[in-house]
């Protein structure tokens, strides 16, 4: 199943996907600008909701999430017994320490080490962004991740199954526990009206569709005509995650003039827990001998996170303008300035890991 040390060199990252946090911050400006121009649009916005869900950003959640799923093929899971040791190590870090190492740190800093800076209730709020970010792993960048270090694809999307099987169980309990610990009331049912929208409902869709797709192909064909699906849509995606961000920012907008030291420190648990977790889940696997090509992606998709997700329950659970809103959106331009330099770091190590 994996690749060996010859396998071609990957296409590369796209030209989206490559200066993702240049458009990000772009929206960002563009949010704060719009916000401070047109305040009255904004607050029509905001009256779309129903409960707890604000119908214009859950449409462009979706349309951010849906071509991802139509690329989750679960009938990969059949082969999750030829190579273990990744998957093992995937849904170890993903689940038993990623979601508690992130509160732990954002504890730690908005709590102990920036209490000077921050008033306790948004450090609350940043907290609890955090806490939510950190129990959603990546369901779609990883891919290109993984490309990127010519990692096993057929593994990957083994990996990624596996994580988004587990997320339909695992998301709303762990995030209810963790934010519960640092003493912040969650009403249970926004949260499972969360997971089941943004989660359940996209990965039935686009099982739905993929099966519709490739109706009467098998192998290569079905796979080729999934993907020539995705990258028409593809396009909406892009729109849709642009959108929410200039939404998003168009709220915090005048937090971030009066405050803007607080994206900077919002970043910095970010930044730890990311080549944190990547160095834990990487030496595991060169502890446990497993190939490089299995190796590179299940430490990479641990690192990265599902901040559609992300945005989405922290919207439902703590409103559009809220500090925990805005504390997923500074995962997005931190992410992949951050997997890019790790995916550097694991091209640079290939020779410690077996390459079959």
């Amino acid at each position: 199943m994996t690749e060996g040390h010859d396998a071609p060199a990957p296409a590369g990252i796209g030209f989206f996907e490559k200066w993702l946090s240049v458009w990000v911050a772009l929206a960002i400006a563009a949010g704060v600008t719009l916000g401070a121009l047109a305040p009255d649009l904004f607050a029509l916005l905001a009256r779309f909701e129903i409960a707890s869900v604000n119908l214009v950003v859950a449409v462009l959640i979706w349309a951010m999430v849906y071509p991802m799923m139509v690329s989750v093929d679960f009938g990969s899971l059949g082969r999750i017994g030829s190579q273990p040791k990744g998957l093992v190590i995937t849904i170890l870090v993903n689940w038993l320490i990623k979601p508690f190492t992130m509160a732990a740190l954002a504890v730690l800093f908005f709590e102990v080490i920036f209490a000077p800076f921050i008033q306790p209730d948004d450090a609350a709020q940043y907290i609890a962004g955090l806490i939510i970010l950190g129990a959603a792993p990546c369901t779609a960048m990883v891919f290109v991740w993984s490309q990127l270090t010519r990692g096993d694809p057929n593994y990957t999307l083994v990996q990624v199954a596996a994580n988004d099987v587990i997320m339909v169980f695992a998301f709303a309990p762990i995030v209810a526990v963790l934010l519960g610990v640092t003493d912040i009331t969650v009403p249970w049912e926004t949260l499972l009206l969360s997971v089941g929208l943004y989660v359940v409902l996209p990965l039935a869709a686009g099982a739905l569709t993929r099966t519709w797709i490739a109706k009467g192909l098998t192998g290569g064909a079905a796979a080729a005509r999934v993907e020539a699906f995705t990258a028409r849509i593809k396009p909406v995606s892009v729109i849709g995650l642009i959108a929410t961000v200039v939404i998003l920012f168009g709220f915090q907008g005048q937090v971030i003039l009066e405050r803007p030291l607080v994206i900077a420190l919002i970043a910095v648990p970010l930044l730890v827990q990311s080549y944190g977790i990547f160095l834990i889940a990487y030496f595991a696997a060169w502890a446990w001998r497993t190939p490089f090509a299995i190796a590179a992606p299940c430490a990479l998709i641990g690192t990265s996170n599902f901040f559609e997700l992300a945005v989405a329950v922290a919207i439902s659970l703590f409103g559009l303008n809220s500090g925990a809103a805005l504390a997923t959106v500074v995962g997005v331009l931190v992410e992949v300035p951050v997997m890019l330099s790790l995916v550097a770091l694991a091209n640079r190590t290939r020779r410690f890991f077996p390459q079959s």
